[in-house]
């Protein structure tokens, strides 16, 4: 068995995006070879409704795979070929654009005035750009949840793990998407394919992920007062960890355990063009999108 290393550790840096929608993006609009075939991902967190409640009105999307995933509050989505649906609290909405759909989605606060959701965008490789569009709603009481004996929670939400498989199916990516917990002070490996890309995004509590036996955390050079320095990294709330190759990951929880999201996919390999929610190969491609958009051909009828 071999450790992935840790290559980075860093914070989600807040924006906003919609219609006023405040998150904190851990990573798009970046060197899309880096975590290739993921190319965006977003942490939609907020307790203000004012601050999420104009969501995401009416926009395009090409090329790419949306996946949705609520903690808290709900969703409502509508589309362009007239599909409409609500995503409640533990609900997945994987959401391949193809050729073109426009769609909408509005974000709903829980009795609390709590929106908790994940969106990551992966990529489509070249002979599926253009395929048809296709929506999978999957209910939170699809996901099959595994729990070890040590208290490790592993919901599947597609991809197969433990010998379980998630509901999710037939993504160009091959995916796997986990919702992990680890309880505090235990010291977890998970394996993750060799040939896969993969990243983690903590979102509660505290760990370290090390390449190493020792658990005290990702060993880390800074500057501190102007002089080079080394210091252990405990990755804590809303922290992306990239990892290197291997074909497991290891977590040491810290004293309130720790839940992270825990995504792997294979590589395209493929050259990227990128202009908002459209992503093709070529900057010929982009134009004929965008060409599309003005003159009302962008939604191509099913095949």
């Amino acid at each position: 068995m071999s450790i992935r290393p840790v290559l980075e550790a860093r914070n989600a840096v807040p924006t906003m995006e919609g219609a006023g929608v405040h998150l904190h993006r851990a990573f798009g609009f970046h060197d899309p070879s880096e975590l290739d075939p993921f190319l965006l991902f977003d942490d939609f967190r907020n307790e203000i409704p004012a601050h999420y409640a104009k969501g995401f009105p009416w926009h395009p999307h090409r090329g790419i795979e949306t996946i949705t995933y609520v903690l808290s509050g709900e969703v409502d989505h509508a589309d362009s070929l007239g599909n409409t649906g609500r995503l409640g609290a533990g609900d997945v909405q994987w959401m391949t654009a193809g050729s073109g759909i426009m769609h909408q989605e509005m974000p709903r606060g829980n009795a609390s005035g709590q929106m908790h959701g994940f969106q990551l965008w992966a990529n489509l490789p070249r002979d599926l750009k253009m395929t048809d569009p296709r929506y999978q709603d999957v209910a939170a009481k699809e996901i099959p949840e595994i729990i070890d004996d040590d208290g490790t929670r592993v919901r599947v939400v597609t991809g197969k793990f433990w010998g379980k498989r998630g509901p999710v199916d037939g993504i160009a990516a091959d995916p796997q998407y986990l919702d992990v917990f680890v309880p505090a002070g235990v010291k977890k490996t998970l394996p993750v394919d060799t040939y896969r890309r993969a990243f983690a995004y903590v979102f509660e509590g505290q760990g370290a992920f090390a390449d190493a036996s020792a658990p005290s955390g990702v060993l880390l050079e800074k500057e501190v007062m102007g002089e080079e320095v080394n210091i252990r990294d405990m990755s804590g709330d809303r922290t992306l960890i990239r990892f290197g190759t291997g074909d497991s990951v290891t977590v040491q929880a810290g004293e309130e355990g720790i839940r992270f999201l825990l995504i792997s996919g294979a590589p395209l390999q493929e050259p990227v063009a990128w202009h908002g929610p459209i992503v093709m190969n070529t900057k010929d491609e982009i134009r004929q999108a965008m060409s599309d958009l003005r003159n009302g051909t962008f939604i191509k009828p099913a095949h």
